[in-house]
This record gives C-alpha cells, structure tokens and sequence, in this order.
C-alpha cells in the first residue's frame, strides 16, 4: 500500500473514531409495558432518531419501568439527572406540576377534537413549567377513552357506592370520593397484585391497559364513561439535549413534529381495537348508562371551580379560556 493510501485509511479511521466518540446514546425511561401502544411509539420514535441523525443519536427505551422510575417519579428523575429521558403521563406528575392535570379534570373534555383544544391553551404553560426544571417536551400524546372496569353490573352511581376504585393522583381520588367509592391510588404496576390480593374492586384506565393487563382474569365489566382524558408527554433533559449538535437537534424536533400527529392516530384506533379484546376474552362492555353519567357529572362538577380557585391565576385563565372556546358549561 502506498503511503498516500495509507494516510487517506489513517484519516478515515480517526473520522468514524471521533464519529464514535461523539455519538450521544440516551436512555428513555418508560412506565408502561412493551405491548402497550406508547411504548410502541417511543421505540418507533427512536428509530427515526437514529435514522435523521445518521446513528449520531441513538434512544434505548427501557418499558415497564425497568430503569426503576415509577411512573409518578419521572419529572423529578429527568430534573436530578438520573436519566436523561423518560416519558410520562402528566396526571401521574401533578405533584411537580399541578397544571399537568387540567385535562383529567372530570367531565371536562368529550373528545379528541376539545383536547386539541384544550392542549392549545395548556400545552405553553406545561413546556414552560418544564423548562424551568430543566428539562424539553419532544412530543405529547393523549391515552384513548376512559373507562370504569368492575366486578359486578353498574347501572347507578349508587352501585359504586364503597367501591374501591383504583386512581391515579389527588384529582382522581377527589373525583371518586365525589362519587362515593374508596380511592386506591397507584401506579400501573401495582394494579395486578392489588387485584389479585382482593386490594381493589375496580379499576379506571383505558382499554389499552386493561388488555394489556389481562383484567378478564379479574373484572367482568366494562362500561365507557369518558370521564377524563389524560396525555403522555416524550421529555429529554437539558443537559441531555444540549449535548446533541444544532443540526440534529433541529432534525429531531422535526421529526417529533411529523411523528405526533400520526401517534395521535394510533391513539384514535385503540379504544374500539381495544374493546373488541375485551370482548373476546369474556368481559361485557357497554357505555355508561345516561343516569349514571348525568349524577357523575352532577357530583364532579365543583372540581372544576375548585381547581380555578387553587391553580393560581395562569391555571384560572387556561381553564375559562378553553371554557369559553368549547362552551363547556
């Protein structure tokens, strides 16, 4: 080999060395399971990463909380730098960020449509909330249509009456004790072992949980309420963030911009997937009888006064501006 060519080899190697050394790999915590479609998206999402940065980014998404980050802990995990990324539902950090939870507020939003909305007036003030713990919103995605999963037939609220419902944060604890079940607050994790145990009577989630946790084994009843949305937000730190070159920062929101609206659709063909499983496996599924929706929205609605009185003013401003866009009364 002559010693041209052996200088142009000795350049490449250096080139692919620092190429190497340069890569950035980012852990992404995430609390649901494999199967469920979120996760899926995360790992497509990282895919793409790889693919936009030419393998200078690589995102390994951990699920099932397999990084040891409960659901309820991942804003502070981003913030205290234990791992760079995670995604998370915003309910389940509302005790970092209260205003994460002004779309679960019961009976507020009724479809996907009102919660573009509502993400239009609430989505600056979480990013913002965000950024001051250091930390950026790639990309948000709601969960589909809630449900309440029972052991026996609901046709009033009065048949809820000492139902030990599973929930997830102050707001749906509220809700249920409005209603006048017993609130069990826990993560997805813990939801199988608290109903094998006999801990929990019911359970409140989407269909997309409940299959993937098998409840069939445990519950017989579905009945669609609708009664909250809730949204999952892809978050990296700063510090991580920061350490990506511009251009690839650049093409990284980029492809979170073009990927979000289609995870959306993802989101919109789960619930009847979801429900036909449901079915197939044994469980009734039904939508809410209208008297018992009509006295949850009865019993719930001062939550939505209460929530305008304790969010401070950006919190009261969110909630009239989306009232007055919708004419939710």
């Amino acid at each position: 080999m002559s010693m041209s060519s052996l200088i142009k080899c000795a350049a490449a190697a250096a080139l692919l060395a620092a190429g190497a050394a340069s890569a950035q790999n980012f852990d992404v915590s995430i609390p649901w399971g494999p199967s469920e479609f979120h996760t899926q998206n995360a790992m497509r999402f990282a895919e793409e990463v790889g693919k936009v940065t030419r393998g200078a980014v690589t995102m390994k998404v951990h699920p099932g909380g397999a990084l040891g980050i409960k659901a309820n802990e991942s804003v502070r995990a981003i913030e205290d730098r234990v791992v760079p990324m995670a995604e998370f539902a915003g309910f389940q950090n509302v005790g970092d960020i209260p205003l994460l939870g002004i779309e679960s507020l019961p009976f507020l939003v009724d479809d996907y449509e009102q919660l573009r909305v509502m993400h239009g007036f609430a989505r600056p003030s979480w990013e913002a909330a965000l950024a001051k713990r250091g930390q950026k919103v790639l990309y948000v995605v709601p969960w589909p249509s809630q449900n309440f999963f029972t052991k026996r037939p609901v046709k009033t609220i009065d048949d809820l009456k000492g139902v030990r419902m599973r929930t997830y944060d102050r707001l749906t604890a509220d809700m249920v004790t409005a209603i006048g079940m017993v609130p069990q607050q826990m993560n997805n994790p813990d939801i199988v072992p608290a109903l094998a145990s006999g801990r929990l009577d019911a359970v409140m989630t989407s269909g997309t949980t409940a299959v993937a946790q098998k409840y069939w084994e445990f519950l017989k009843h579905t009945y669609n309420t609708n009664h909250l949305w809730a949204s999952n937000l892809m978050v990296i730190g700063n510090d991580a963030w920061n350490r990506i070159s511009a251009e690839n920062r650049a093409a990284i929101e980029k492809l979170a911009r073009d990927l979000e609206p289609q995870f959306w659709d993802v989101s919109r063909g789960e619930h009847s997937r979801r429900m036909g499983e449901l079915r197939t496996n044994g469980m009734t599924v039904e939508v809410a009888s209208p008297e018992l929706l009509a006295r949850m929205r009865t019993v719930t609605r001062p939550m939505w006064d209460q929530f305008a009185k304790t969010a401070g003013p950006e919190g009261a401003k969110i909630l009239a501006d989306y009232r007055a866009r919708t004419g939710k009364q």
